[in-house]
């Protein structure tokens, strides 16, 4: 199992680019078949950007095929995925 690097407590339109860098990377170094981790565990200030990066890597870990997992994600990023039509898209 790989672990992605995990979610920071913040992560807005400022942060997204760096932490879409670094998990896409880990995510790609995964190998095929393997499932990989992600921890969202400190995430508490965030914005329509944590989504759009969540879609993201899911997008990426489909491509490779591998299983994205969401370690502690927080029920208000599920609900706001949800009221943006793509909560079902989302891993776990």
């Amino acid at each position: 199992m790989s672990r992605l690097p995990a979610l920071p407590s913040r992560l807005t339109h400022a942060e997204a680019p760096a932490c879409l860098a670094a998990c896409e990377a880990a995510l790609r170094r995964t190998p095929a078949g393997e499932p990989a981790e992600l921890d969202a565990g400190a995430l508490q200030d965030f914005d329509s950007s944590a989504v759009a990066l969540l879609l993201a890597l899911a997008r990426v870990a489909r491509e490779r095929s591998v299983e994205l997992r969401l370690l502690a994600l927080p029920q208000r990023l599920r609900e706001l995925a949800v009221l943006y039509g793509v909560g079902s898209l989302l891993p776990g």
